[in-house]
């Protein structure tokens, strides 16, 4: 099984029980840190699923409503089952000035809506004397088209799961948070655990973006302050032929494991996902029945161990509403036990909550990296005795014979970018800086034995956050208010937006005469932007910079723990380490050094061996067969970066030079020469 398991990372934390420690209002450490954001008006709340953002939603809603002179809150979530979420609180209990209610008739996540329909419901509640209403963002929608924004002035609008939102005019809740937005009459508290979306387009434009106050709690301060989970696996697991034959190759029965069996359009169905199910049900063991007060499958093992397996696949909507209701009684949560395996299809995705989840398995590809993202959340909540949690993605492999190769190609390429976000989000947070005659320590930065040194790039780690500080020479720094926010909050956005580049990918992974300076100065300059035109020249090259250096960084911190013995045998916080070992090694790093890394480099590594021969030239021979020629834009970048090349040597790139970076811009500039030719008729 090793020689399958493709893209991987296996991150190790620290478990100081940070995260989960609360103050004394009862608020844990992302909770206190949006608290502190309470006035103002428009605030963005970055966190990982099981963070706190429901609650922390509470605390700074209930300030609002209490000393912020706000009439009511309007809590909007993506589907019904979330609103659970934001049922009643005793918050005083844990040591805050008030408790969270909601009148049960405005959770209309749970009730039928009064006069004809929830729309109504909204209309009514406005009227009213009461706080809190909790809808779904549909309903919100329909509420805003009948009622208009006016209607909601001086009201606290709350969006969870704001990912669902888009910069896309054809996204109905996106086009109202900018007439929202435009009126500038309500508060907004948007929440979200991945704020990247999988199509690729902007959750806000930069115009709205620019209006929010950004609390980022990020994946690693979360893992590395719980008090159990140590060890998150993200892995990816190439097969051939019927995934329900090679299931149990990954599928290990004495894991808590969430199966999604693959949507029915996807090529990895066998399009009979009742018969998918009950195939894994027989792979595991001998079915004795089902459990007639839960609904669970009662399957015994070859060890005679009863395995509980939940069938949320079931179509008939009565036996299905029993199991999922089985799956929300209190023992779910506090009895290890009650359940052992879920299959799932469209559910126990998004707000699902089951603690004792130690693997999240999911068969095909997800077009969504937020959608992911969302899955491997599943696996990763605290609950005692629960040391290791892993994500496994069951993708099908390229076959020679395969008509839709294509298609088997994109999901691969789709794979490693999903495997390179993910090991982005589960890193520490850098804070880069250029190195210069003026820099100096930072409080509450460790720089090593030997402290900071004022003659050489120094690397600071903060223990309490988890945070970089990593000088490097030649790092142009963010000028405007927009670009020190995109570099300190937005990296991950923007890497995302690189690592789902098809350009990129293909050309990281397959392009033999690709250099890496191609993708890091060329392609991503291009991204940025295309992401951030309201920025100058300088900050998107600022921009530009640090998110390379995030990335590259990442990948050479993962090389380091895969390659040392003495990493990989540590107890503590492995990635770290990886970085640390990584900057002291190399000592003084600069920007030239950052930029000529390929972040695809150790992906197409772990690749080749996973994948047989065959399939790897197939995936090769489709991006060859379709590489893609120098563009204009892409000319024009070359000679932007030639002109930089001058001044700093005094002389042109040449195109005889065996630099091959060199020679690249050399070929940009006699690219726009020839068609400055071909423009004039010569």
């Amino acid at each position: 099984m090793a020689d399958k398991s493709i893209p991987h990372v296996s991150v190790n934390y620290a478990r100081t029980g940070r995260s989960k420690k609360s103050n004394e209002l009862g608020m844990r450490v992302m909770q206190e840190r949006a608290y502190e954001k309470r006035g103002e008006q428009y605030l963005l709340i970055k966190s990982p699923p099981a963070s706190g953002k429901s609650r922390a939603l509470m605390f700074i809603a209930l300030d609002k409503l209490h000393n912020q002179g706000l009439t009511q809150a309007i809590i909007v979530v993506p589907e019904k089952s979330i609103g659970a979420s934001f049922n009643n609180e005793p918050l005083r209990q844990f040591g805050f000035w008030a408790d969270w209610q909601v009148e049960p008739k405005w959770n209309l996540c749970n009730a039928p809506g009064e006069d004809g329909g929830k729309v109504n419901s909204v209309k009514a509640f406005l009227a009213s004397n009461d706080k809190v209403l909790v809808c779904t963002h549909a309903t919100l929608r329909f509420a805003v088209d009948r009622f208009g924004v006016a209607a909601f002035d001086n009201r606290l609008i709350a969006v969870d799961e704001f990912h669902h939102v888009s910069a896309n005019p054809d996204n109905k809740l996106g086009a109202h948070l900018g007439q929202f937005l435009a009126r500038n009459k309500v508060h907004i508290v948007a929440m979200t655990g991945s704020y990247f979306r999988g199509d690729a387009v902007a959750v806000l434009t930069p115009q709205d973006e620019a209006n929010f106050e950004t609390i980022t709690y990020t994946y690693y301060e979360q893992l590395n302050g719980y008090e159990y989970l140590k060890t998150l696996d993200i892995g990816y697991y190439f097969y051939s032929g019927a995934y329900s034959n090679e299931i149990l190759s990954v599928l290990d029965p004495n894991e808590k494991t969430i199966i999604h069996i693959p949507n029915v359009n996807s090529r990895e169905s066998t399009k009979d996902k009742i018969k998918e199910v009950e195939h894994i049900i027989e792979e595991l063991g001998s079915w004795k029945g089902i459990d007639p007060e839960t609904g669970f499958h009662l399957v015994e093992a070859s060890n005679g161990k009863i395995i509980k397996i939940a069938d949320l696949v079931d179509d008939d909507a009565a036996r299905r509403d029993k199991v999922s209701t089985a799956l929300k009684l209190p023992e779910a949560k506090h009895n290890r036990d009650h359940v052992d395996i879920i299959i799932a299809l469209g559910m126990a995705k998004e707000g699902f909550d089951w603690i004792w989840c130690e693997h999240a398995l999911t068969v095909g590809y997800r077009s969504s990296l937020t959608e992911i993202i969302q899955i491997i959340g599943r696996a990763t909540r605290d609950a005692k005795g629960k040391t290791h949690a892993r994500f496994t993605n069951l993708i099908a492999e390229p076959n020679a014979e395969e008509e839709a190769v294509v298609d088997a190609v994109n999901d691969t390429l789709k794979a490693i970018a999903a495997s390179l976000l993910m090991e982005q989000v589960l890193a520490p947070r850098f804070n880069f800086t250029p190195k210069n005659k003026q820099s100096g320590p930072v409080d509450g930065y460790d720089y090593g034995e030997n402290g900071y040194d004022p003659k050489s790039s120094n690397v600071g780690f903060n223990e309490s956050t988890g945070q970089f500080q990593i000088e490097i020479k030649g790092l142009v720094a963010p000028k405007s208010d927009d670009a020190q926010r995109i570099c300190q909050e937005d990296l991950n956005e923007v890497i995302t937006a690189f690592v789902q580049d098809k350009t990129t990918l293909e050309r990281g992974l397959f392009d033999q005469e690709m250099v890496p300076e191609e993708l890091t100065q060329v392609r991503m300059a291009t991204i940025v932007k295309e992401k951030y035109p309201e920025l100058d020249d300088e900050d998107q090259e600022a921009v530009r910079q640090h998110a390379i250096a995030a990335l590259n960084l990442t990948q050479k911190a993962k090389e380091v723990v895969n390659g040392s013995d003495e990493l990989q045998k540590s107890g503590s916080t492995a990635l770290i380490d990886g970085v640390r070992k990584f900057a002291m090694d190399v000592r003084d790093l600069d920007i030239d050094l950052i930029d000529r890394i390929n972040p695809f480099n150790e992906a197409y590594a772990v690749l080749s061996k996973a994948m047989t021969e065959e399939s790897l030239k197939q995936v090769a021979a489709v991006i060859s067969a379709k590489r893609i020629n120098l563009s204009l834009e892409d000319a024009r970048m070359l000679a932007k970066r030639a002109l930089t090349f001058k001044q700093e040597r005094n002389r042109l790139p040449s195109l005889t030079s065996q630099d091959p970076w060199e020679k690249r811009m050399a070929e940009g500039i006699a690219y726009l020469q020839q068609k400055a030719k071909e423009a004039k008729g010569d």
